[in-house]
């Protein structure tokens, strides 16, 4: 990671140098090694985008930023500093202002006495169930720069894995948008002059082609409609798919559909074995950990069964019995594994053994995604032009051969 350092120090002036360090901290630490200290102290080589540029939504943070920053409070807390100042440093290094902030609430918050998880809970929009949770168990342990070592550790493959799948979607996304408005400019500028061919010859016309032309002579009519109907119908599905119901439907769609089903359910067992493992680790109680991983696994689907299984230990029961019975969900493996670590005592050690094998077997599906994908997007590509042209250029043909 890349930072641009402006340095005081050695008699020669402030300096501005780009040094490669692994968090902000370690700048300060080598700056200090060599008798300097940093005034200012930026991510990257100083290339920023215009403020006009800048467009934020949601809370203005990214998860990224998140992450970064509980590596560095991690960081500073292990060397030594207080929590208070270790705050105050990350509040003038930030460069996010929605971040820089939240962090000068939570400094004064922590100068004010409240405790840090505490803090943070008064951000929910920022920083998840599962952080204000590991926090909490930190500070109650003594342990909060592992804690935070440690979630920011699972936030990080959350998104990584996350990142990943969405990216294996992009290629099928971007072509059928491609299809879709290539035919409907085709309809739009192609279909008429080949219409007017028909009419000027007296042509007789299949039924297909004269459906085609049916659509493409509404849609030349209505052009401001058409268009207006396309910006509809992809906001409107994007809004679907982001709604209770409209995930849910999805969800229920891809679990049924070849190759996808498989890699969704080994997605949410590591999503829930990597959240369980991280929380049992930083000494949540189980039940605490049950209910926050069911808030992070969110799906109605697969957080109904982690809702069973919280009732299962409430009853005494042994947290694998409720997945056992859920094999369409979750795979069989998971279960078996998870009976073993309540065998042995080590149910955290497993939990992260099942996560980081489904993640890796994620990230190997999702490489050999597009292999799949692609054949299958040739196809209805396929279709849809073989139909065009059986449709439109069959008839061209006959009344060809006809003159001739």
């Amino acid at each position: 990671m890349k930072f641009r350092a402006t340095i005081r120090g050695g008699g020669a002036g402030d300096t501005v140098r780009i040094i490669d360090a692994p968090t902000r901290f370690a700048v300060y630490e080598q700056i200090e090694k060599e008798g300097g200290s940093v005034i200012a102290l930026e991510e990257g080589s100083g290339f920023t985008l215009p403020a006009w540029a800048n467009i934020q939504f949601g809370s203005g943070i990214k998860r990224e930023e998140i992450v970064r920053l509980t590596k560095n409070l991690s960081a500073m807390l292990t060397a030594g500093l207080s929590l208070s100042r270790a705050l105050s440093v990350l509040e003038r290094q930030s460069s996010n202002k929605y971040l820089k902030k939240v962090m000068s609430e939570l400094s004064e918050s922590v100068r004010r006495g409240s405790s840090f998880h505490e803090a943070l809970a008064e951000h929910s929009k920022v920083f998840p169930p599962i952080f204000v949770a590991m926090v909490k168990a930190g500070e109650e342990s003594g342990g909060l720069a592992d804690s935070l070592t440690t979630v920011g550790m699972q936030m990080e493959r959350s998104e990584q894995l996350t990142r990943k799948i969405k990216g294996a979607m992009i290629y099928p996304s971007i072509v059928l948008t491609a299809v879709v408005i290539v035919g409907v400019l085709m309809m739009i500028y192609v279909v008429p002059t080949l219409t007017k061919t028909f009419s000027s010859l007296g042509a007789k016309v299949p039924l297909a082609t004269r459906i085609i032309v049916a659509i493409s002579n509404f849609m030349v009519a209505n052009v401001a409609l058409v268009f207006v109907g396309l910006v509809a119908f992809f906001v409107g599905t994007y809004l679907f798919i982001r709604s209770p119901r409209g995930s849910a439907v999805v969800l229920w769609i891809a679990l049924r559909l070849p190759v996808i089903g498989e890699l969704v359910r080994e997605t949410y067992a590591a999503r829930f074995a990597r959240t369980l493992s991280s929380l049992l680790t930083s000494s949540v109680p189980v039940l605490d950990a049950l209910s926050i991983t069911k808030e992070v696994v969110h799906a109605g689907l697969f957080a109904r069964v982690i809702d069973e299984a919280e009732e299962a230990v409430r009853k005494g029961e042994p947290l694998s019995a409720s997945f056992v019975n859920h094999p369409k969900l979750y795979p069989i493996l998971m279960s078996d594994m998870l009976s073993v670590g309540e065998e042995t005592g080590k149910v955290a050690e497993m939990l992260k053994q099942i996560a980081e094998f489904y993640e890796e077997d994620v990230q190997e599906k999702t490489k050999d995604l597009s292999t799949i994908i692609e054949p299958v997007l040739m196809l209805i590509i396929g279709t849809f032009v073989g139909i065009f042209a059986i449709s439109m250029i069959a008839p061209i043909y006959q009344l060809s051969s006809a003159i001739g």
